[in-house]
């Protein structure tokens, strides 16, 4: 039998090249928590602006949750803050986000016009280095899984909520948008996996069939998805998508891009997402709220059972979004057992 670690597990399940002895333990979406800061020292809104800090919290996933990969970033608002936008810092228990928008027109892309994506004064730099960190010290056992937010919410996150009306209205301004932000998205993506990530997690949340339907997803959302796919499987990268809310109509659309797996929230169910897709691997869909949470371990113990065999050996036992960060290490662990005691 085949030994495998964490890393070429990973690998095989996401790129369906073999069948592997029992499913990997991961995480897609953000993994810090208070009780990760807690054990480790490293904490909240500082982590996220230190490369050492933020490769220590989110390696704590690993050695103390017991995680098969370690992920980094834990926000995704680096990418719109690179642009000028105004962030609102976060705090212990609470990510930053995005509170204005620097582009009302297609003049207001051109100051930006070669921009350096290795820029060290942008916290992108940062997580860059944080890749790299927790590259060099795990990459060669476990996976590292970069992440950014996709290039519809980036476009979102650079021009407002006029953005949904945009689409709609002026279809030239809007599509020239996303190939501005499609291509950032190809050159941040290959600036981590240069440091060391060999998955990469896309956290569109915004690009919602159910907020704005499938002729507009296939329009605005899915080449450009396909296109940074297009770019990581050059690179003989994997990558998972996850789009918040429930999917289940547009998950046959989402698949369109050549999207290796889609991660689906508790809003979806998994047997029903399973048989929405051809090809891609389904992970989710754990509630981070009212399972991992707001709990106890036997629940959520309870819930990943019920989950797995929903996915009936087609997907990835995991979050449904991003975990809440006062969720209790011991739920946690608990979820990751079940996923490591799962044979395919």
């Amino acid at each position: 039998m085949t030994e495998y670690t964490p890393k070429t597990r990973l690998a095989a399940v996401l790129n369906q090249t073999e069948k592997v002895d029992r499913m990997p333990a991961i995480c897609v979406t953000q993994t810090g928590t208070v009780d990760l800061m807690e054990a480790c020292g490293i904490f909240w809104p500082e982590a996220n602006y230190d490369a050492k800090m933020l490769a220590g919290l989110a390696a704590a996933a690993h050695t103390e949750i017991g995680f098969e990969a370690i992920r980094v970033p834990f926000d995704i608002t680096a990418e719109a803050e690179f642009f000028g936008c105004g962030i609102k810092d976060g705090t212990k228990v609470q990510q930053p986000s995005v509170i204005n928008h620097v582009v009302n027109s297609l003049d207001d892309l051109k100051p930006f016009e070669g921009y350096d994506i290795k820029d060290s004064s942008k916290r992108t730099s940062t997580i860059l280095e944080a890749i790299k960190i927790v590259a060099d010290e795990y990459g060669a056992e476990l996976p590292i899984i970069g992440s950014m937010i996709g290039p519809f919410s980036l476009a979102q996150h650079l021009t407002g909520d006029s953005w949904f009306m945009d689409i709609m209205t002026k279809e030239e301004y809007g599509l020239a948008i996303m190939e501005f932000t499609t291509e950032f998205a190809i050159a941040y993506a290959n600036a981590q996996v240069d440091n060391g990530a060999d998955t990469m997690s896309i956290i569109d949340p915004t690009a919602s069939y159910s907020l704005i339907g499938g002729e507009f997803y296939k329009k605005f959302v899915v080449p450009f998805h396909a296109k940074l796919v297009e770019a990581m499987h050059a690179r003989n990268v994997p990558v998972v998508l996850h789009v918040c809310g429930d999917t289940t109509e547009g998950l046959a659309i989402m698949e369109l891009a050549g999207i290796d797996a889609i991660s689906v929230d508790q809003n979806v169910n998994a047997a029903t997402a399973v048989s929405k897709v051809e090809k891609a691997l389904i992970v989710g869909n754990l509630d981070p709220v009212n399972c991992l949470w707001n709990t106890s371990v036997e629940a959520v113990t309870a819930e990943s059972e019920k989950v797995l065999k929903e996915l009936d050996g087609k997907g990835l036992l995991a979050p449904g979004c991003g975990i809440v960060s006062q969720t209790p290490t011991a739920h946690l662990r608990a979820m990751v057992e079940v996923a490591k005691s799962y044979k395919y």
